[in-house]
């Protein structure tokens, strides 16, 4: 074997320069500054240029240099212009030993020779490798093929270089847009979650977490129809495997009881969703309309009640004035000196009766124009343990156990009276519905949208499912005949209502009754 000269030597350990760098650099620029070292260090050049290829523009643009003035090497050269433009024309070498018998392109000071080699990647050009000398023939065309290999493993190592770069772009752009859509999924005040084909949890964000009271770590990867049994009794399986099926979009609106038991009114948005124009899941978006829709039907009651308002006025009024002519005239007759016993027992009576009936209609007018509400601060815990020293007697006569969860509270703006009004006739309430013995817990705090709330709870019968919504409505009572009006409740949800809050009725965690009202801090004026 014979041994090599030094020119070869020196090439072989320029290649083995070359081939770390590829391994080891993916940062162009460093790529770039290294691949010129290298040739210096292997022929020993004075200058070398390497211009890239801008495939749209189709120009030639200087990405490394060195022994070239600025002006020269920002100069971008056109396809056939110049020794350069003429190699990135036909990808093939070119040598010029005396530069006054071509055309020219300005790159060092005095240039009389100059040597281009393309940068080609599996016959691609990217680029091309230029040296020049101010000395004629100071090339030859042994320096072609040398060249040409440096060249070669340039070329591959600025290809890997510049993809790395556009890969880490592109994983840099994703991740981006990844972290936005998962900020937007998080921040979002609807239930998002996705499926895959076998119907397991792919993803589940926040939101849905506090609606179904479970953790997106105990449900991802998990089948949705095992976690939540009840979705096949809603018909909601047959709705995923539809769209699975067709690939179309689908809307539902159903009552869902969570695994808290809760009982929440939703609406839900089915979209597929595609992977190579194949359906691989559903996306599933849950919209909680329970709060609106209690607020719904509180306006539509609260319109009602406005009109039933104006009638009972009208009929007390109307009533009203024959009472008083009746009640004038029973006076009248028991002035009289010859009355039997029989006529005096029964105008007695009728006296009697006439007064009730103005009692009731005085009672029902003032329902209808009830005082002004008067606003100020009131500390509701105190409300509440006001009015249970006025029922203790009621309570203890008929041996109730109650119980107190009532945490400091922040100062309400708000009628301390009417409150009391309130709570009074909650509490009143459960105590006639409840046997000898029963509970009533009562409790305080503040919900998850800042309001203060109170909920006044019951081990008694509960109210039925069919009279639930009845309950609120003036009139409406349960209790035997001439023991109650049907106005209580009403006159509660009416006193919340001035206070720009609500008055709702629950389960007890014990079976029976719950009532929740819920107050501003802070009421509009």
């Amino acid at each position: 074997m014979s041994e090599m000269n030094p020119q070869e030597e020196r090439l072989l350990h320029a290649l083995i320069k070359i081939g770390r760098e590829f391994i080891s650099t993916v940062d162009l620029d460093e790529l770039l500054t290294r691949i010129l070292t290298a040739s210096r260090e292997v022929f020993g050049f004075e200058n070398a240029i390497i211009r890239l290829l801008d495939t749209e523009r189709g120009l030639l643009v200087t990405a490394a240099s060195y022994g070239y003035e600025p002006a020269a090497a920002d100069y971008e050269i056109s396809l056939g212009e110049g020794i350069m433009g003429v190699v990135a024309q036909t990808a093939a070498p070119l040598l010029v030993g005396d530069l006054a018998t071509a055309a020219y392109v300005q790159g060092i000071s005095d240039a009389r020779s100059e040597l281009a080699v393309p940068l080609l990647v599996n016959d691609r050009l990217i680029g091309v490798f230029n040296v020049e000398s101010p000395v004629a023939d100071a090339f030859t065309t042994s320096d072609i093929e040398p060249l040409m290999t440096l060249a070669g493993l340039a070329a591959v190592a600025i290809e890997n270089a510049r993809l790395y770069a556009e890969l880490r772009q592109a994983d840099e752009e994703n991740r981006s847009l990844n972290q936005l859509n998962q900020r937007i999924l998080e921040s979002s005040g609807l239930g998002i979650y996705t499926l895959d084909r076998e119907l397991r949890v792919s993803s589940w964000n926040r939101q849905m977490e506090q609606s179904s009271g479970v953790k997106s770590t105990e449900i991802l990867g998990q089948s949705l129809l095992e976690k939540f049994p009840a979705l096949h009794d809603e018909g909601f399986d047959q709705a995923l495997l539809h769209v699975l099926r067709m690939g179309t979009s689908e809307s539902l609106r159903l009552a869902h009881r969570n695994l808290k038991g809760e009982l929440r009114f939703q609406k839900r948005r089915l979209s597929p969703l595609y992977e190579a124009d194949e359906t691989s899941g559903v996306l599933v978006i849950v919209e909680d309309i329970t709060e609106f829709r209690r607020l719904l039907e509180q306006t539509i009651q609260s319109e009602k009640l406005v009109d039933i308002g104006r009638l009972t006025a009208g009929i007390a009024h109307e009533v009203n004035n024959p009472l008083a002519v009746i009640s004038y005239a029973v006076q009248l007759l028991q002035r009289e000196t010859v009355i039997g016993p029989e006529s005096a027992e029964l105008l007695a009576r009728i006296a009697g009766e006439t007064e009730r009936l103005k009692v009731l209609t005085g009672g029902l007018t003032s329902f209808t124009r009830q005082a002004d509400t008067r606003l100020g601060p009131v500390d509701l815990n105190q409300v509440i343990k006001d009015v249970l020293l006025l029922v203790h007697y009621e309570l203890l006569n008929k041996q109730i156990e109650v119980t107190r969860s009532l945490p400091p509270l922040p100062v309400l703006q708000a009628d301390a009276n009417k409150l009391k009004q309130v709570f009074f006739n909650l509490l009143i309430n459960a105590a006639q519905v409840l046997p000898r013995g029963g509970r009533i817990q009562v409790a305080s705090g503040i919900d998850a949208g800042g309001r203060v709330f109170a909920t006044i709870g019951d081990n008694g019968p509960g109210v039925a499912a069919v009279i639930r919504e009845q309950i609120f409505e003036p009139f409406f009572t349960t209790k035997v005949a001439g023991e109650g009006t049907g106005l209580g409740l009403y006159l509660c949800r009416n006193i919340l209502i001035e206070h720009h809050g609500s008055l709702i009725l629950e389960e007890s965690p014990e079976g029976g009754a719950l009532f929740r009202l819920c107050l501003p801090l802070d009421p509009p004026e």
